[in-house]
Parts: C-alpha cells; structure tokens; sequence
C-alpha cells in the first residue's frame, strides 16, 4: 500500500481489550517490523542459500576421494583340474578423481553462484526496504488519524462552549432557540465525525499492529505527533544504486555465463584419477603333479594412474541448439533492462515530484492554518460584541477545522511520500 488515503471511513466500531501498551517512534516502528516481518526471514533464508550455492560450486575446483567395498560369494568354479574358491572375496578400492578442465563449465558455474549470492543480497535489501516504507505507511497514517481525532475533540469543545454561552444568552432573551438548535445541529456532526475519526484509528491500529508483527490488540503511542518538516535537500535522480536495477543488471551476467555453461557441452573435457585396489580371499584348491592337495590363497593390491580425455562428436544439433536458447535469453535480459530502467526512472522522478509538491503543499496549509486561526480569533472577538453573526462565526471554526485537517493530512502524505523517494532512489535504510 504505496498511495495511502488519510481519511479513513469506517461504519462500524471497534472495541477491543487491550493486552499491552507501546511508545514507538518512527525508528522503533521501522526495526520492529523488519524483526518479525516474514519476507524478510524468507529473504535472510535465500541469501544463506546462495552462499551455501557458492561453496558447492567451488568444491568442483578440488578433488574427490572416493571409496568402494565389493564382497562376492558363489559356488565353486571347476577350473583345468583348480578349483576356484570365491566363498567370501572381497575387493576395496580408494579413488581420487580431480577434473583439470570441463569446457569452461566449472569456472561459469563458480560465476554464477557469486551472482546468486549478489542477486539474494539485492533481493534482500528490496525486500527490507518494502517493509520499512509499509511501516512508514501504517504509522504515519496512525499518527495523522489520531491528530484528526484530537482537532474533532478541540471543535467540539468549541461548540460546546459555544452552546454554554448561546443558552445563557437564550435565558436573558439575547439569543434565539434556533441559534441554539443550530449549535446541537453541528455538535451532531462532529459527534459523528469523531466517533467515524475514533473508527479510524482503531483500525489503523490494528493494520500497524499487523505490519509489525505483534498482537492486534497491542495499543500504541507514536511518539512523532509533531512531524517536524524540513525542506528537501537536492533530490538524487539516481536509480543504478536500486537493487531492481541491480538485479536487471546481475540478470544480464547470469545469461553469459549460462552461454559459457551451454558451450561447454560442445567442447572436450580431460581430469586425472589415481585409484588404489585391493582384493582378498580368493581360493586355488587342487591337485599338484605327485596327486599332493594343494591349496593357495591369493591377496594383493595394485595402484592405478589414470588420465581420461571425453571429445563430444555428435549429438543431433542438442548442445548447438542450447548455446542458441541461452543467447535468446540474455538479448531478452538486455531488453528487460532497458524497458525496466525506463520505468524505474519515470517512477523516481515522480516520486521526486510528490516530495516537492507535497513541501509546497504544507506551506499553503500552513499559510492556511494561519489565516484560518486569525479569522476565527477575530470572529469571536467580533460576535462578543455582536458584530457578526452566528452563521459568521460558525463559518470561520468550520473553515478553522478544515484547514487544521488539511495541515494534518499534507504533514502526513509529506513524510510518505519521503519515504517512497528514499526507496525508489534505493537509499531506504533501518
């Protein structure tokens, strides 16, 4: 939830018992919801796995030990007047196998790894950034909800000293009783404004409670009220530090190397492999030439060096056609970034252009407020003395409420939309 309405409308109340009690500032907010949020541990997740990816591809640089017990047992062979006995044989043998080049495909999968664990690292980073500008969201809308709440109760207070001072004036016969219904006319309205505004609360509570991760029926006091605003600085127009880009960008390089892995089945492969067996337990039972018995038990064991060269010759167009595909799909990766950097800088730039106009709008509700505050101080001062009327002075608190209410909501849509620059700038941090 990006563009995030500050008034909310709710028909219904809700009442809820509470469990606990927080003072939250924007920071906390921000810490708390990376903490429990579930992306983020997913993300944390697939960045440990990337790593893991890496060390598995590196151990394709060393060698491998390998060993093998074979045990045999079958009836005895009738050899030539020998008899051959393999009741129980056995043979053990050790291997070292190390692979000296396979085309290129080992090197390009050690580069794609450190990749995976670049783009796990992007992917990360974004994730923490779309939580914190949703927490950013959900607590600003918190605390602009909760100020509308606190200026309805300020108007109505208001009025309520307004109907006091009408129905002394009704009793001396100074005022009418309609001037007097017309007060309850508009206590009726911000009653109903109010118990909406309290609604609204409620549930923008209960919604930063679900972005936090915490129980719903946990209160919360933002500890920000005032929103101090401070001019924008100069607006990086920068989106190459953003890890979407980042990870258009590490796309790229993942398809060469997957060129590299697809030529890689056409080229020859060579290793080395040294092997120790052994072999036990074999029997020659027969007789020697003077009719003796003789019976001979043969053990022995025997080093191997082995050098293997695999040349692939034919193999109906198969590796030809995958070099293909994977240059198909690194042009498509190259066409993915150009489309998505147009779109990212389009998205940065009016995101640049809220911040500034959001600035802007803040004065003139200042500038508002100011002129609103000054009417209605002068339209009391005014109707004390019974130069104005009632409409008047009921006019200049509504036109008082009206500007308080549009101060609130352009101090609040500033500090949202200063959030989502500093995200689709890429500068969103904790």
């Amino acid at each position: 939830m990006k563009r995030t309405i500050l008034w909310i409308a709710l028909g219904l109340a809700v009442n809820l018992p509470v469990s606990a009690q927080l003072q939250l500032s924007q920071a906390q907010c921000r810490e708390m919801a990376l903490k429990n949020n579930e992306e983020m541990r997913k993300a944390t997740n697939s960045y440990q796995q990337a790593k893991l990816d890496k060390e598995i591809a590196f151990a394709a640089y060393l060698p491998e030990l390998e060993g093998s017990l074979t045990g045999i047992y079958r009836k005895d062979m009738d050899m030539m007047e020998v008899e051959l006995q393999m009741r129980g044989t056995y043979l053990a043998g050790i291997t070292l196998n190390q692979p000296i080049f396979a085309g290129g495909k080992i090197i390009a999968n050690n580069k794609l790894a450190r990749i995976g664990v670049e783009c796990a690292e992007e992917s990360r980073r974004k994730t923490e950034m779309d939580i914190i500008s949703e927490a950013d969201n959900a607590y600003w809308t918190y605390v602009a909800v909760g100020e509308k709440v606190i200026l309805l109760e300020a108007y109505q207070k208001q009025l309520n000293e307004l109907h006091k001072q009408i129905s002394k004036s009704v009793e001396v016969q100074m005022a009418t009783k309609s001037d007097l219904l017309r007060i309850d006319t508009k206590r009726s309205q911000i009653l109903y404004q109010l118990t909406k505004a309290k609604n609204g609360v409620e549930l923008c509570r209960m919604s930063l409670c679900s972005t936090l991760g915490i129980d719903i029926q946990t209160e919360i006091q933002a500890t920000e009220k005032d929103m101090n605003i401070s001019a924008p600085q100069r607006l990086e127009e920068n989106i190459f530090t953003r890890p979407e880009y980042r990870l258009l960008v590490n796309q790229i390089e993942a398809q060469k190397q997957q060129i590299k892995v697809a030529r890689a089945d056409i080229l020859p492969t060579f290793g080395i492999s040294a092997q120790y067996s052994y072999y036990g337990n074999l029997k020659l039972v027969g007789q020697a030439e003077d009719g003796s018995p003789f019976k001979q038990e043969y053990k022995e064991g025997s080093p191997m060096l082995m050098a293997s060269v695999s040349i692939p010759l034919f193999r109906w167009g198969k590796s030809w056609k995958g070099i293909k595909k994977a240059k198909l799909d690194f042009q498509n990766a190259q066409l993915d970034l150009q489309r998505n950097e147009r779109l990212l800088t389009i998205e940065l730039q009016q995101a640049i252009l809220n911040v500034t106009d959001g600035y802007n709008l803040i004065e003139t509700a200042n500038t508002g407020m100011e002129q609103a505050t000054e009417n209605l101080r002068n339209m009391q001062n005014n109707y004390d003395v019974s130069m104005c009327t009632l409409t008047d002075l009921l006019d200049a608190q509504a036109q008082w409420q009206e500007s308080y209410s549009r101060q609130i909501e352009a101090k609040t849509q500033y500090k949202i939309y200063e959030s989502e620059y500093m995200r689709v700038s890429g500068q969103l941090r904790p």
